[in-house]
């Protein structure tokens, strides 16, 4: 995993909490949201429903790893291997950026959930979904269990996938920045539970994807979610809206560091990452005026799994 600046930042958000959150498509891109966020819970449905298809995934890694998915550049802009896998190739020609947004919430925070600590971020679903951008959903499943109407709506809406960012939020490698270590062991049953979560809320659009937590792993991790026959998903692109109050910052962050191909990591969470609404306002027009199409995670990855 590419580190910069803002890694620490990214990871002790990680260890707290997040809602997240995406878009079908509406108005114009470039119009300001307007105050307040709208209720994710209906989201605009198509006329004819998209036919079903198996979401795409990459052949495990030596030895039977989970393959990992990231892009990072030869040198040359072509693709470079992932860690038990392959990654995505940056391409001037193919002008796509994926936004990931995590869904944070570690199993033990219900109760600051109970006394009123909001994990969500409603007014972030709806300006995506104004802007009619597609995007990956990282939701752990404590977050779906917290907030089931959510989870359904944006594992029912066509511009939303939800991929697996665990059920508990545990490491996955030790040390990662302060987060208790999840037991080899159970690591396979972890993932799993998140995927039940997003059954049990009624999530239809769920895919074969899996963020590490903190996006820290080894070789012993990627041996233990081998049977659940994931992919594993990091990014080239921090936001850095971790406890930020400059929504400017985060903005400038993000349009400075996508290249094609890109995978940005933000997230939905109203107390832990205040300003990422605004921020998007300013990126997608923004790199759309620069010739940016901005697809699912899914869409990245077939693009390597054809290769």
């Amino acid at each position: 995993m590419r580190r910069t600046r803002h890694t620490s930042v990214l990871a002790v958000l990680c260890a707290l909490a997040a809602g997240c959150g995406t878009p079908p498509a509406a108005g114009p891109a470039d119009r300001p949201a307007a105050a307040g966020g709208s209720s994710p819970s209906a989201p605009p449905r198509p006329a004819t429903a998209p036919a079903p298809r198996t979401p795409p995934t990459l052949a495990p890694g030596p030895g039977g790893l989970t393959p990992v998915f990231e892009r990072r550049t030869d040198g040359a802009g072509g693709a470079g291997a992932g860690r038990g896998g392959s990654g995505a190739g940056g391409r001037a020609a193919d002008r796509t950026v994926a936004l990931t947004f995590d869904a944070d919430m570690t199993a033990d925070q219900g109760p600051r959930a109970a006394r009123g600590e909001r994990f969500d971020n409603p007014a972030l679903i709806a300006t995506l979904r104004r802007l009619g951008v597609d995007a990956t959903v990282f939701m752990t499943g404590r977050w779906a269990e917290e907030y089931p109407d959510q989870a359904r709506s944006i594992g029912t809406d066509p511009r939303f996938e939800i991929a697996n960012h665990s059920y508990s939020h545990h490491a996955f490698r030790s040390p990662c920045y302060g987060l208790p270590r999840l037991p080899a062991e159970e690591m396979a049953a972890d993932v799993r539970k998140a995927f039940a979560a997003f059954r049990a809320a009624g999530a239809r659009n769920v895919v074969p994807y899996f963020r590490f937590p903190g996006g820290c792993h080894d070789e012993a991790a990627l041996r233990a979610l081998a049977p659940t026959k994931v992919t594993a998903v990091q990014w080239d692109v921090v936001g850095g809206d971790a406890f930020a109050s400059d929504a400017d910052a985060v903005a400038d962050q993000v349009l400075a560091g996508v290249r094609p191909g890109s995978v940005v990591v933000l997230h939905c969470t109203r107390s832990a990452a205040p300003v990422t609404e605004a921020a998007i306002r300013r990126i997608v027009p923004e790199l759309r005026a620069k010739g940016y199409r901005f697809v699912k995670v899914s869409e990245l990855v077939a693009g390597e799994a054809t290769r």
